[in-house]
């Protein structure tokens, strides 16, 4: 399995005041921090290597992943003094994963196959996979333009009326697609060239995708720990 690279170095202003002293993995989610919830959806996915992104009050997130029981290899790897953008993060991060891997939004909790992700891009041939999810603006706005298994268009910034899929909150990289970026970008301007130049394969995901990034998000995941329990 390839390993798998969190971005967890957001400031999380929109989960303000929670975040001003704790940063979003730490969080509570139905009594447990919600990085304990990812972290064991993980390796419950066969994951056996993470490394995750830090950045805002990173130090926190280390020290209780640190002293946490999870069986996987977990590294950290900073941002620095100066915010490198998500792209920067993952470019920054690369020589630790090594030449492709996972890309997990801090704030998504997702319930798929990671292996069946990995199998779909190995086929794809292609440097790089973004899963989707036919969202119809339901959840978030939709901003994949999504056919025959491949990303037609993807944009963060100017979605259109065409647009049915989301962005998932996972997808996978490979470390040569990042020659061409200096060191502060977002992952969101590398999965549009990627779109435009046809080398971005798509997944579509069966299940909704859960996320912390908002207060309603944060309930609507604690409903769902909850039935699973």
């Amino acid at each position: 399995m390839l390993p798998v690279v969190i971005l967890a170095g957001g400031l999380a202003k929109r989960m303000r005041p929670m975040t001003e002293t704790i940063p979003k993995a730490l969080l509570s989610v139905a009594g447990k921090p919600f990085i304990d919830r990812q972290l064991a959806l993980l390796q419950k996915s066969g994951i056996e290597r993470v490394v995750l992104c830090l950045g805002y009050l990173g130090e926190q997130i280390e020290r209780y992943v640190k002293n946490g029981k999870h069986k996987m290899e977990i590294l950290f790897s900073y941002d620095g003094d100066v915010p490198l953008g998500t792209g920067g993060a993952l470019k920054k991060a690369a020589p630790l994963a090594g030449n492709a891997f996972f890309v997990l939004y801090g704030d998504s909790y997702l319930e798929i196959d990671y292996d069946d992700v990995q199998l779909s891009w190995q086929k794809s041939g292609k440097p790089a996979l973004m899963a989707v999810f036919r969202n119809e603006n339901r959840w978030d706005l939709s901003n994949v333009l999504f056919e025959n298994n491949r990303i037609v268009r993807y944009s963060k910034t100017a979605p259109d009326a065409g647009m049915c899929h989301i962005d998932y909150g996972l997808g996978i990289l490979s470390a040569s697609t990042f020659e061409k970026y200096g060191q502060v970008f977002d992952v969101a301007e590398l999965y549009s060239d990627l779109s435009e130049q046809n080398n971005l394969a798509g997944y579509e995901a069966a299940n909704r995708f859960y996320e912390i990034g908002s207060f309603n998000g944060l309930n609507e995941l604690e409903e769902r720990i909850r039935e699973l329990k």
